[in-house]
């Protein structure tokens, strides 16, 4: 019976990239800008998903359950619960930015007589400033996503 031993993650060929990259994203996670984007986006998604009690549209059920759940889709995207390596946040970012473009369609495509002047304003102003924190949160992982992509491209 042979036993095989398993090498040690310092002799790992890659282990120089994966700590520049980890101290890259690291640095960006921690910026100030960064930080503030993720706290607006998820007071931004609570926000989302109590609006239709807050802005009293709560009786036209169909677009208050859908606000309630892309609100804490959102806010969880957003706030960096399932991405804690900034990089993975990128992806996260998009699909945040998805989640508000329906926020802004909403009130016209949920079934139902849900297009009023309030439920549309409410929809639009939350749809668009989600739509610029997860655009801002895309770019701010630009840097870390390049670094990745030119390590991957420079091995082919």
């Amino acid at each position: 019976m042979t036993t095989h031993s398993r090498p040690d993650m310092e002799s790992h060929p890659d282990i120089i990239a994966m700590r520049n990259r980890h101290e890259m994203a690291e640095g960006v996670a921690t910026t100030p800008r960064a930080q503030a984007v993720e706290a607006m986006a998820l007071i931004t998604g609570l926000y989302l998903a109590a609006s239709p009690w807050i802005a009293g549209f709560n009786n036209l059920s169909t677009l208050a359950v859908n606000n309630l759940i892309v609100g804490i889709a959102y806010a969880v995207l957003m706030s960096g619960g399932f991405g804690r390596a900034y990089e993975r946040s990128h992806s996260m970012a998009w699909g945040a930015c998805v989640l508000s473009a329906w926020t802004i369609v909403a009130p016209w495509v949920v079934a139902g007589d849900v297009s009023t002047t309030r439920t549309i304003v409410n929809n639009i102003i939350v749809g668009v400033i989600g739509l610029l924190l997860a655009l801002m949160a895309a770019a701010a992982a630009r840097p870390v996503d390049q670094f990745s992509g030119d390590r991957s491209s420079a091995r082919r």
